[in-house]
């Protein structure tokens, strides 16, 4: 989402950093780096070019929020609630927006709605947040409601300028963008200045910075799709010893240009049955997604536990590395 549906925006609040005013809580009822993940940080660059708070590329043109996303529609639809972040009052709030992504129907489908089905809160002493791109008929606050943190909003969904579904989470002080992971400008030293986020104290592990997650991993009969993995339905596709082959996908996010990715698949002694190096990537990527497999000898595969391993090497390093199994059964 570029820019919310009803409120004021005015990008840029950078320059001078907050006491610790505001302590938020995860908006959204979830683990991060398990059922759902952080896919984009503010822009901290007003002018051209992108940055994240950490100077890494976790985030796009002007993005005034932090997106918490779900690994599939399958648990968006599912349920997964969005809660208040702090204490507070109900400004505004819209519903009825259906949960379609704009992918093929363009930003214009939106115009002046890209929020969706959303929530503004006052929080007092001039801090808001906004919470956008909820299911359409999830919201359980009307205006003026009181509001504790915690408190149930809304669920996440796929309404507005969105193409996954996710939380557009936006913290405002005095009309003006703020990144609760720092509240003040970006350093030069790139410093996570963890001291300055205006996330609770126990929330600060579980979102220490990631440049890049596995989001989804496993195992099926055969090649895999971009959509099928979206959907959910790729992970319910579970390979048995008859099947006709065994593949290994994976997807990722928050690739950098230049990042080589190894998929390979081992079987139950350890012998590497199929490697997938992929070229170094020519640009970022929000998503990649890749598998790599093998077909069975004549009687099927022997049951037993297969394995696979996913490494991201990003400038002669390990920047991302998993490890997954299946116990194959008749």
């Amino acid at each position: 989402m570029r820019l919310p549906a009803f409120s004021l925006v005015v990008f840029g609040l950078f320059g001078t950093a907050h006491a610790q005013e505001i302590s938020l809580r995860l908006p959204v009822a979830c683990e991060v780096g398990r059922t759902c993940f952080v896919q984009h940080y503010v822009d901290h660059i007003r002018e051209s070019g992108i940055a994240d708070y950490r100077c890494g590329t976790m985030t796009y043109d002007g993005h005034n929020g932090t997106d918490i996303r779900v690994p599939t529609t399958a648990a968006m639809k599912a349920g997964v609630d969005v809660v208040a972040a702090a204490d507070g009052t109900v400004l505004r709030t819209r519903d009825g927006m259906e949960d379609v992504s704009i992918t093929g129907r363009g930003p214009e489908s939106v115009e002046n709605v890209e929020c969706g089905n959303g929530a503004l809160v006052d929080h007092g002493n001039g801090w808001q947040t906004q919470y956008c791109h909820m299911a359409k008929g999830s919201l359980r606050v009307k205006s003026g409601d009181m509001l504790k943190a915690g408190d149930k909003i809304g669920q996440i969904g796929l309404s507005g300028a969105t193409e996954f579904p996710h939380l557009h989470f936006t913290l405002r002080k005095d009309d003006k963008v703020v990144d609760p992971f720092v509240s003040g400008p970006p350093t030069k030293s790139c410093d996570s200045r963890g001291t300055s986020m205006l996330w609770e104290e126990t929330l600060r592990p579980q979102l220490a910075y990631q440049a890049g997650s596995v989001l989804n991993k496993g195992f099926a009969p055969g090649p895999v799709s971009m959509e099928a993995i979206e959907a959910g339905t790729a992970e319910r596709n579970i390979p048995t010893t008859a099947s006709p082959a065994l593949v290994a996908y994976v997807r990722a996010i928050g690739l950098k240009g230049g990042d080589v990715q190894i998929l390979t698949v081992f079987d139950p002694n350890g012998k590497a049955m199929a490697q997938n190096k992929a070229p170094p990537l020519d640009r970022d990527k929000a998503q990649w997604m890749m598998f790599a497999g093998f077909r069975p000898p004549p009687g099927g595969f022997p049951p037993g536990l297969y394995r696979a391993t996913y490494r991201v090497e990003r400038e002669g390093k390990a920047a991302i590395e998993q490890a997954f199994g299946i116990n194959l059964r008749p």
